[in-house]
């Protein structure tokens, strides 16, 4: 079951104090961007974040589960989704934790001569 546009847009809303928010959609399911970086994923309109030890220690009661069959656990984020400040402020620091993305090769290929 992939996920509602509307769904993606609200935890944009929700984070959207977290610095440059944006997402993409992949596989009809929705990766959520913080300042270039892959910080989580929305799957079946559900929240999950990238697990990091800032993002665990905020978490009350921290639930894992795969986004998608196969996949490494995530943070799952259940009742807390609805306080803007405290999404706003997970997103922001789950991004300052991970590295920054590697820059994509160059898809020019040299002509032979």
């Amino acid at each position: 079951m992939s996920s509602d546009l509307n769904f993606v847009e609200y935890i944009l809303d929700q984070i959207n104090q977290a610095g440059q928010v944006s997402f993409k959609k992949m596989f009809g399911e929705y990766a959520i961007y913080c300042d270039e970086k892959v910080v989580a994923l929305v799957c079946d309109n559900q929240l999950f974040i990238k697990p990091t030890a800032i993002g665990r220690s905020m978490i009350d009661s921290v639930v894992e589960a795969p986004p998608y069959p196969g996949a490494k656990p995530y943070l799952q984020i259940g009742e807390q989704l609805d306080d803007k400040h405290w999404m706003s402020n997970l997103i922001r620091l789950t991004a300052s934790e991970l590295p920054a993305p590697k820059p994509k090769k160059s898809k020019l290929k040299k002509a032979k001569i």
